[in-house]
């Protein structure tokens, strides 16, 4: 199950051939500002074998995101996460910084919503977000995630949590 290309953009699974992509954007300190740190090339295969299984067990996770010409651009799609202690379906994103500021994450994610919707996934959308990360919280918003709460998150960080029923 993969969401829908756009007029812009493609989504595929991600796999081993991908760990120098993956790498280099999951390592890059802008893209991982709100996080507690840049990840290393294993933490990168790790992240890649997490999709994985969760494209085997739950026939979703975060997926490459492509122009329609090949171009690398990061990472969007759909996983299960704990929030205060429910089960939520979270869309998550990140993109290289010289593709960020041009609509492929609201596009992407708009995808992701619109296959969650389709495919009947869960109740409700959420993204879970840095409280100081301004831009991932107005994506959120264009896909129609509206600031929901500020909690912390199972690793002790505070987040802000945006979220939407699903029709």
């Amino acid at each position: 199950m993969l969401p829908e290309p756009t007029a812009r953009l493609r989504f595929r699974e991600m796999g081993a051939a991908d760990l120098d992509a993956m790498a280099g954007l999951l390592g890059d300190p802008v893209v991982m500002k709100h996080y507690p740190s840049p990840k290393t090339r294993e933490e990168a295969a790790d992240w890649i074998a997490w999709n994985q299984r969760n494209y085997a067990e739950h026939n979703l996770g975060l997926w490459i995101v492509e122009t329609l010409d090949g171009v690398f651009l990061g990472d969007c799609g759909l996983t299960w996460q704990v929030v205060d202690d429910v089960r939520e379906l979270e869309v998550g994103y990140h993109l290289l910084p010289q593709h960020q500021g041009r609509g492929y994450a609201t596009l992407a994610a708009l995808a992701c919503r619109a296959l969650a919707e389709r495919e009947h996934l869960a109740e409700r959308l959420v993204a879970i977000i840095a409280p100081d990360n301004i831009p991932s919280q107005r994506v959120a918003e264009r896909i129609g995630l509206p600031f929901d709460r500020a909690t912390v998150s199972r690793s002790g960080l505070p987040v802000v949590v945006h979220a939407a029923a699903l029709g």
